[in-house]
């Protein structure tokens, strides 16, 4: 696979930007500001970044969207989809006003902003419309962002494919007496073969397992101990891939009884979180269905994470599966499942499916096998 994310025509991002007008007109909202980031990458097929000059599609809810960017990228932003786009691009040199240019003569009293916009852009952009009513994209848009349309699902199944592909090979790296870094490094070719890029490299044996968040190290594995390896990449057009599996190092029936047995409850929990997850289910019922099973197990203070987390061009995106999340699902959302169960200084495990949610219930992106191996 090439090393370069591939976007798709500009025929894709010109209806995108049509159905976010649609979208603005039905939420009542005058615009939608996206800065360069996921929500920019969505509708432009660009991750150019911007950092202290701001660059922002601005899109009205009526006319002639607009892409603000400083004259030392338009260059870059010309060899995009955006010429091809009916999207007028302005240019502007430094110490000329981009907030002005962006807002436009009249400005707008209801502004839907995406998350990837920084304080310092946000809060000159408060100084020019002071009296607008700023909302979060993300959410305000949900319809737009968070339900996925074919082609990203054809994206997102293919990451999932790749990054499965990756895990099979997993077994056979994990080996007494070799360090998680060593396996890492055979991961990270793996996922290189597959993607366009690394995102992540979760190699946890042993204690190491025990905190979610461990990458890697010199730690040398042992024969018979549980391994926690949570990988992804950037795939394609700039989709992501997510999975974990919990593995035992010479095979799982080298693991003692305890630890299989808590396995079991984990693979349970998972199971009843993706039987429940659905259109017009709540976010937080679907954390609840895994969190229940664990707690009713005696490990309920040992799972202390959300149960899941949306991804796209995001990593971490709504929805996001946890206690308060009143969000209720819809169909082409996608987004993983993910319990854990972890005992610090003994060890850890967590099971994590990408699923999508289909018109009666949710099917699972990822296909490689959920049992210890």
């Amino acid at each position: 696979m090439s090393h370069e994310i591939k976007p798709f025509s500009p025929s894709v991002y010109a209806a995108r930007v049509a159905r976010a007008q649609e979208v603005l007109r039905a939420q009542g909202l005058d615009a939608l500001l996206a800065a360069t980031g996921p929500d920019f990458a969505y509708l432009t097929g660009s991750w150019m970044t911007s950092n202290e000059r701001l660059t922002a599609l601005v899109i009205p809810a009526e006319g002639t969207p607009r892409l603000v960017a400083p004259q030392t990228d338009v260059l870059e932003l010309q060899s995009t989809a955006v010429p091809e786009m009916g999207v007028e691009l302005s240019g502007w040199a430094d110490g000329e006003d981009p907030y002005g240019l962006a807002l436009g003569e009249a400005g707008y009293a209801r502004l839907a902003v995406s998350a990837s916009l920084t304080a310092d852009h946000l809060f000159k952009l408060q100084e020019h419309a002071p009296d607008a009513k700023l909302s979060l994209a993300s959410t305000a848009l949900s319809e737009l962002f968070m339900r996925k349309d074919d082609a990203e699902l054809k994206q997102l199944r293919g990451a999932a494919a790749a990054i499965d592909r990756v895990h099979e090979a997993v077994p056979e790296l994990l080996r007494a007496g070799r360090t998680e870094r060593e396996v890492a490094a055979d991961i990270e070719e793996r996922i290189l073969a597959e993607h366009v890029s690394v995102d992540f490299i979760i190699v946890g044996s042993g204690p190491n397992g025990a905190n979610p968040h461990h990458s890697f190290s010199d730690r040398v594995l042992a024969e018979g101990e549980p391994v926690v390896v949570d990988i992804g990449g950037t795939f394609g057009a700039g989709y992501h891939s997510d999975c974990t599996r919990t593995y035992v190092v010479g095979g799982p029936e080298l693991a003692d009884a305890p630890f299989r047995d808590a396995y079991a409850i984990l693979a349970e929990a998972q199971a009843a979180a993706r039987a429940l997850a659905a259109p017009g289910v709540r976010a937080q019922d679907v954390d609840a269905a895994a969190r229940s099973v664990i707690a009713e197990a005696g490990f309920g203070d040992a799972f202390f994470h959300r149960t899941g987390h949306g991804i796209g061009l995001s990593v971490h995106e709504e929805p996001f599966l946890l206690a308060g999340n009143e969000l209720v699902l819809e169909e082409g959302m996608t987004f993983s499942i993910e319990p854990g169960i972890y005992l610090e200084g003994t060890w850890g495990m967590r099971l994590e499916d990408i699923v999508v949610t289909t018109a009666d219930g949710c099917e699972s992106l990822n296909a490689c096998p959920r049992e210890l191996r």
